[in-house]
């Protein structure tokens, strides 16, 4: 299992209440989960609903997940293998004018 740094940005960093902090995980999955365990109220923000409690969490089409600058979605999704020493960033839309 690799530690990696988890940094939140905008609303989910207010839900969080901290913008980074260190996790545990082989995957990006796994570290998602331990995050909205750790913060059940980023759940919702993070993961789109699913009917079936047993079914893989999707994430929702407007976050991106980026590892060391790269988005997940152009890398192994979910399932990409984590190093030590990574960083994830999770960034929620921005908008602003």
């Amino acid at each position: 299992m690799a530690e990696v740094k988890i940094k939140l940005f905008a609303n989910l960093r207010e839900a969080a209440g901290t913008p980074e902090l260190q996790l545990s995980g082989e995957k990006v999955l796994d570290i998602l989960l331990s995050l909205t365990e750790k913060f059940p109220g980023l759940k919702d923000l993070i993961f789109e609903e699913t009917e079936d409690e047993s079914e893989i969490p999707a994430l929702c089409g407007y976050i991106n997940v980026l590892i060391n600058g790269n988005n997940v979605r152009h890398l192994e999704g979910l399932d990409t293998l984590l190093s030590e020493a990574d960083e994830i960033a999770v960034l929620p839309p921005v908008s602003g004018g």
